[in-house]
């Protein structure tokens, strides 16, 4: 099995033991919050959310293993001369703030 294939097995089996879990955690809940457990009815929201949680990321690691994705690298060809000057400010700032402090050993 090649790798992407071996990858994106995993991937949907991921999602299955996700919903596995989520689905019968969601009925639990459910039928004690029915029974009268006030504190099941946040389990009962929670749950499905978790689940929908799964699908999400599921989608995106699919996307991503496929390729599909718009995560591209940030590739910055031209140089800012606006932000050289600030830098070139900022670290004119911080040299005249270390010889201005005075030195731990004068003290």
């Amino acid at each position: 099995m090649a790798a992407r294939t071996k990858t994106t097995f995993r991937i949907n089996v991921g999602l299955f033991l996700a919903e596995l879990i989520c689905v019968p955690a969601f009925i639990f809940e459910m039928k004690r919050a029915l029974g009268g457990n006030t504190l099941s009815w946040a389990y009962v929201f929670e749950w499905p959310l978790l689940g929908l949680y799964a699908v999400y990321m599921w989608h995106k690691l699919l996307q991503e293993e496929r390729g599909d994705g718009s995560r591209h690298p940030v590739v910055f060809d031209d140089e800012d001369p606006k932000l050289d000057a600030w830098n070139a400010y900022l670290a004119s700032v911080h040299q005249s703030d270390q010889s201005a402090s005075p030195d731990k050993h004068d003290v």
